[in-house]
């Protein structure tokens, strides 16, 4: 609803985002049709516009680090409770990495053969770099390969890596130290636990503050691009979200059918069946934390998973095995590499698999969770982390379809650890869990 010329506050973030991405992107193409390169046109740019977005996405820049440690080591010391039940523990995480590896690659593949970021003229590129303030594209360094490319993620001083901007080796420190902290005596480092629970707790909430501004960052974002660049970069942005959806309905209905019908022994078309219900509650609210309660009944009662299978694989899965956002960010790294004209060898590829299904592990199972932890991969690649602003637009439809994909992924993991123990037994007749 709009009173007054303003938006009312009564409408949610996404729809208020959405109409900020549209502002932006009318109001841009307009002032580029009418004013285009003209000295007031570059000023109102230059210092209002430009400024007041890079304010929006510094203000999310400033909590990266907190937040990926904080969150990779949470995430990766909920696993303490494979003491407690040994072999399904393993099991879920042996699953959770070959699924998320699949996913990525999946979206890799996709970027790599459709391009959608490529075709934008070599003028437009240049304008694009200078504007993130790169000067020309370049080329990084093909990244090591075998044992030194283990040697160049274990740091030395993790002090000194999270100092240099080393992304990959502060998540190999926060890996690492999770997998402690999972070994060790709960009673013994509750107290740590309890601290990363408070740094992540704040670190969220700065998040919350800085996405009350993204109506506004993002109009101003779209601004800039649009009227800078005119309406010729729209393409590139429609052409990325269709291979994103593309590469999340071929895990969804190919991947995760034939995980089903293989390792599950159950019918795809019977799981998705009965698992809709889960699938449209998490399209709609976006976040694998609210959809968990329901993702627990129905598949205790619809696919006969045991509860205390489906309590501790469905929990830990909800942070851990994020597969349609490790998709989601493997495809957007790229594309803003080929956005931007950074070509990117098979090595340095690999580096962006292995972030982002580290990423995965540590993403918040929350609306927008997954976009702070692109920003750590697009820097470590040599890719402006300002480009993520051009896909926060979107990012609500992708959001909600990537929920439905990580919570499907949950419920498939909890159905293959469950037949591997022989305690599989789906009804026959099921009545529907709203």
């Amino acid at each position: 609803m709009i009173r007054g010329g303003r938006m009312s506050g009564r409408w949610p973030l996404h729809w208020r985002i959405l109409f900020g991405l549209v502002m932006g992107v009318a109001t841009g193409i307009a002032a580029n049709v009418a004013a285009g390169g003209t000295p007031g046109l570059t000023w109102a740019i230059d210092h209002v516009a430009e400024p007041f977005g890079r304010i929006f996405l510094r203000l999310i820049f400033m909590v990266v680090l907190p937040l990926v440690f904080s969150a990779l080591v949470l995430g990766v010391a909920g696993l303490g409770d494979l003491g407690r039940l040994g072999r399904i523990g393993a099991k879920t995480f042996a699953y959770t990495i070959l699924a998320t590896g699949l996913s990525v690659a999946i979206g890799l593949t996709l970027v790599n053969v459709l391009r959608p970021g490529a075709g934008l003229p070599e003028a437009t590129r240049a304008a694009l770099a200078a504007s993130a303030g790169r000067g020309p594209a370049v080329t990084p360094a093909d990244a090591p390969v075998g044992l030194q490319a283990v040697l160049a993620i274990v740091p030395e001083n993790p002090l000194r890596a999270a100092v240099n901007g080393d992304m990959l080796a502060v998540m190999f420190f926060s890996l690492i130290l999770g997998i402690g902290l999972a070994l060790a005596p709960r009673e013994t480092v509750a107290p740590l636990i309890a601290v990363l629970e408070g740094l992540y707790a704040v670190v969220m909430q700065v998040i919350d503050l800085a996405m009350r501004l993204a109506p506004y960052g993002v109009a101003c974002l779209l601004f800039t691009l649009t009227a800078r660049l005119g309406a010729g970069v729209l393409r590139q942005l429609a052409s990325y979200v269709a291979v994103v959806l593309l590469g999340l309905a071929i895990h969804q209905f190919g991947t995760y059918a034939l995980i089903v019908r293989v390792l599950g022994g159950m019918s795809p078309r019977l799981f998705f069946q009965r698992i809709r219900t889960v699938m449209i509650t998490a399209f709609s609210t976006s976040s694998s934390n609210a959809t968990l309660p329901l993702a627990l009944t129905v598949t205790e009662r619809n696919l006969g998973v045991p509860r205390e299978i489906a309590n501790f694989v469905l929990t830990l899965g909800s942070t851990a095995n994020q597969n349609g956002t490790a998709l989601f960010e493997g495809v957007t790294v790229l594309f803003l590499a080929q956005f931007y004209g950074v070509e990117l060898s098979l090595s340095s590829q690999l580096v962006v698999v292995l972030m982002s299904i580290l990423a995965g592990v540590g993403t918040a199972g929350v609306p927008g969770g997954s976009l702070p932890l692109i920003v750590p991969v697009l820097a470590t690649v040599g890719v402006p982390p300002e480009g993520i602003g051009i896909i926060f637009g979107v990012d609500r439809l992708l959001d909600m379809c990537r929920t439905v994909l990580n919570v499907s992924g949950d419920i498939t993991a909890a159905v293959v650890v469950a037949r591997s123990e022989d305690a599989l037994a789906v009804p026959l007749i099921v009545p529907d869990v709203e």
